[in-house]
């Protein structure tokens, strides 16, 4: 009768403990990113037809070899970005001589975004107009697990032709990286507002 009792006991307190809903895990969470303050320096590159204010935390890093040899031009380099941000933005600067040398420039920046279209879940171009100093061209924003995640040419169609593109230094995982690039996104806005060719 004891043996009953306690049986009885324990069923009751078994079966009072669950509400019918199976356990479910945690979603997996991503480190903290401590985000560099925002404040922005001249670019600083006398190698460099053009000035443009840069993420004052960010490191100019001249190109001096492209693999394995020289880049086309002196004005290659890299802006390493703070180190909580793990990524870098890289630019190569071609002098325009000629109207079929820009369009071959010109169409090679879409050829280089359209490589992204087999990984991308959309690509938005976001034209730039800036009559006022002479800058024009297209920036692209690439959704979706793309090596890089934004990029832009910028361009006076007759003398200069600057190409950028953001890159992480880690394995591409959109939802993780979407604030880290959301914040990268703003200094990449800013270079191309404050840009002027000398």
């Amino acid at each position: 009768m004891r043996f009953l009792l306690l049986c009885s006991l324990f069923f009751v307190g078994l079966t009072a403990c669950g509400d019918d809903v199976p356990p479910v895990p945690k979603p997996r969470s991503y480190p903290r990113v401590d985000y560099p303050p925002r404040a922005y320096a001249p670019l600083g590159a006398s190698y460099c037809p053009f000035t443009f204010e840069r993420p004052a935390s960010a490191e100019v890093v001249r190109e001096t070899s492209f693999f394995d040899e020289a880049p086309a031009d002196s004005c290659w380099f890299n802006l390493d970005l703070a180190p909580a941000l793990n990524g870098k933005i890289h630019f190569s600067y071609y002098p325009v001589t000629s109207y079929a040398q820009w369009e071959e420039l010109r169409d090679e920046a879409f050829q280089l975004v359209g490589v992204h279209n087999q990984r991308a879940s959309d690509i938005e171009e976001i034209v730039v107009h800036r009559a006022d100093a002479d800058v024009h061209g297209v920036a692209f924003d690439i959704a979706g697990p793309a090596a890089s995640p934004f990029q832009f040419f910028l361009t006076d169609t007759t003398r200069h032709f600057l190409r950028g593109a953001l890159y992480f230094e880690t394995q591409v995982n959109p939802d993780s990286l979407a604030p880290v690039t959301a914040y990268v996104k703003e200094d990449i806005f800013r270079i191309i507002e404050t840009l002027e060719w000398k």
